[in-house]
């Protein structure tokens, strides 16, 4: 699935979208607030979920290859975590759906995409 397709259908709001980001293709979600859980996937190129609206998100994203980083539970994130997405090129998103309902339309989209 896009990113596109994520921030049309979720509905999510884009915070940082470097350019050309809205073609980036994920087929895997990872959803936690606990970044060390994080950091033991074996994933690539995935979607990070997470209620965590702090630098240490978009540090675990760009460490372990996360393809975007997207915030639930309509938080907001600080300007410090904006600024460090835009210089590590992470497109960062927020939805204001809890974190399970956010990962639920996430695989509905994912089934039909």
């Amino acid at each position: 699935m896009t990113l596109q397709t994520l921030i049309e259908n979720l509905p999510a709001n884009i915070v940082y979208l470097p350019p050309e980001a809205h073609k980036i293709e994920f087929t895997e979600v990872i959803a936690g607030d606990l970044m060390s859980d994080i950091l033991v996937s074996q994933k690539d190129q995935y979607l990070l979920v997470t209620g965590l609206a702090t630098e240490q998100a978009i540090r675990t994203a760009d460490v372990s290859g996360a393809a975007a980083v997207l915030l639930a539970n309509d938080k907001l994130p600080s300007l410090k975590m904006k600024e460090l997405a835009e210089d590590c090129g992470i497109p960062l998103l927020a939805t204001a759906l809890p974190l399970y309902e956010a990962c639920a339309a996430i695989c509905k989209l994912m089934m039909f995409a």
